[in-house]
């Protein structure tokens, strides 16, 4: 056979592969997750390469250039009107670049960004050995109370891995709010939530409970990640295919060329219904909506504090971003089906987390209770279904990430020979010992329950607004009976503070480094110009309130 010949059949055999086109992926549009994740890999090669005791500010270098580029990179697409009149759908129809996903990809960054500080802190603890100490076990994979743990406290070894944890867990966050189709919504859901599994068992105190809190969640998670996959299976079923734009447009009867494999199941309104509430039982899962909010208090309490700050505030944003995308551009079409579903899990969240929250004695677990009856107030803005409700819902997440990691970092400061003191009883008389601190408490905990001046008030006005437009009045009116339960108990532990007398042997405060200080400051500074001058802040919400389709 002459070379000529083998020539042709080669060409002719490779030709049909030349016509896959390469993949057009826009990087300066994702810049702000690429700069995330590579600096996260960078992180993993610090631990790996760079000699211990050099390794924390190397890493604290890296995650927060990282993070302050990743938000300049948010801040100049949203300056070039990628927010407005350039929002589109980016990376070959993954992920959505629009007003909704740069406002919240802005507010996790900083969320990380105050939250990394929180990790970074490392004056609370009396040095052990000569070596500073921070929040996190020193040898993760030492068992509790064995000799290689008090070798590796002796040692002075600390878990820098938080760091780059810290940012792959921020990557995949970014993705949630902005994943323009199923299956990068679950990779996202994933790549956040395994960082966090480990971070919240890494505590350097009251390690079998942290390890605990892990294991629940964990386990929890799996579930809520394996019903939220069953879903995407289903959902795949009906609309065959895993895009947002597709599904809506077969809700809403467009059926577009049809694959004759998917001929019997495409439109099929079983298949539509169980899998989306499977989709939206796994959000409602991981922002900690009542019936599926058993993990939050047990792992707000175990998790190490700066962690459960960071997981509290930019979880909630991930998740509320997603299924605002989720019920507002997939299934606009079966409105009358999941608003009463919706109006069920709203009154049960608002009212149970903040029923349940005055039995509380621990200020971890009320503070975990608190953000359940949050995410039912920001579920009545998800309700309202308008324009005002999308722009409301982003502002309340603002407003809110802020003042939760700044509560968690006031509770890092409160301390006794255990550790932390987190026992409400322990906090009597705070004010009197150490009147900054509490007052600074007093300022988040009024911001939580609203009252005026404060950000949560500008928050929830927002919120409750957007909701009664929308015609859920009944649903404002027990928002507005809860906030009223919940005002007690926030009102309770100011009482404790300023008005009963300090005990003797009680917990002292401990004089942060900056960087604590800094994370408390931005958390006071945010809640009180949002409280009082609003607008500026309401307008960029509201201009950012419209999804891409």
């Amino acid at each position: 056979m002459s070379a000529a010949v083998v020539h042709s059949l080669w060409t002719t055999a490779a030709d049909p592969i030349s016509k896959i086109g390469a993949p057009k992926i826009e990087y300066g549009q994702l810049s702000p997750t690429l700069i995330v994740v590579g600096a996260a890999v960078v992180g993993v090669l610090i631990e790996a390469f760079i000699p211990r005791r050099s390794r924390y500010y190397a890493q604290v270098f890296v995650s927060v250039v990282a993070l302050a580029a990743a938000f300049a990179a948010v801040v100049a697409l949203a300056a070039d009107g990628y927010g407005t009149t350039k929002a589109h759908i980016a990376a070959m129809g993954a992920i959505a670049v629009d007003g909704p996903s740069l406002f919240l990809q802005g507010t996790i960054l900083l969320a990380g960004l105050v939250g990394l500080f929180t990790f970074a802190e490392r004056r609370l603890d009396p040095a052990a050995h000569g070596n500073r100490v921070d929040s996190f076990a020193a040898q993760a994979s030492a068992v509790p109370g064995s000799d290689a743990e008090k070798a590796a406290v002796k040692a002075g070894f600390t878990t820098t891995e938080v760091f780059p944890l810290l940012l792959f867990a921020v990557a995949g966050m970014l993705i949630f709010p902005s994943a323009n189709d199923l299956l990068t919504l679950f990779v996202a859901l994933e790549v956040f939530s395994l960082p966090l599994y480990l971070l919240c068992a890494l505590a350097r105190r009251k390690r079998l409970m942290s390890q605990e809190a892990a294991v629940k969640y964990f386990l929890l998670g799996a579930f809520a990640s394996a019903f939220t996959l069953f879903g995407i299976a289903l959902l795949y079923g009906y609309a065959g295919s895993v895009s947002y734009a597709t599904i809506a447009q077969v809700v809403e009867g467009n059926v577009p060329n049809v694959d004759p494999a998917l001929a019997n199941t495409m439109g099929n309104d079983a298949l539509l219904l169980v899998g989306a509430a499977m989709v939206v039982m796994g959000l409602l899962f991981k922002v900690g909506a009542i019936p599926f909010h058993m993990w939050t208090p047990d792992v707000y309490q175990g998790a190490p504090t700066p962690v459960t700050g960071f997981m509290a505030a930019a979880t909630k944003v991930a998740a509320f971003g997603a299924l605002l995308r989720l019920l507002y551009v997939v299934l606009p079409g079966m409105r009358w089906d999941w608003r009463p579903v919706m109006w069920g899990v709203a009154i049960l969240t608002m009212l149970g987390g903040a029923i349940v929250a005055i039995t509380q004695t621990d200020i971890k677990r009320l503070l975990a209770y608190s953000s359940i009856a949050h995410a039912g107030f920001i579920l009545a803005g998800v309700i309202a279904t308008s324009k005002d409700g999308v722009s409301s819902v982003l502002f309340y997440l603002a407003a809110y990430s802020f003042v939760t990691i700044g509560a968690f970092a006031v509770v890092t400061l409160v301390r006794d020979a255990g550790g932390e003191a987190t026992h409400l009883s322990k906090w009597a008389g705070l004010g009197r010992r150490s009147p900054l601190v509490a007052a600074v408490f007093a300022v988040f905990l009024l911001a939580f329950a609203g009252i005026p001046l404060t950000s949560g008030f500008a928050g929830k006005f927002a919120v409750f607004k957007a909701a009664a437009e929308g015609g859920a009045v009944p649903l404002v009116v027990i928002g507005v009976i809860s906030s009223a339960v919940a005002a007690f108990f926030y009102i309770r532990v100011i009482v404790l503070m300023f008005f009963s007398e300090p005990r003797p042997e009680g917990p002292t405060v401990a004089v942060p480094s900056p960087l604590t200080m800094t994370a408390i400051g931005v958390g006071v500074a945010v809640t009180v110009v949002l409280g009082v001058a609003p607008q500026y802040f309401l307008d960029l919400a509201n201009q950012a309130g419209v999804f891409v389709r």
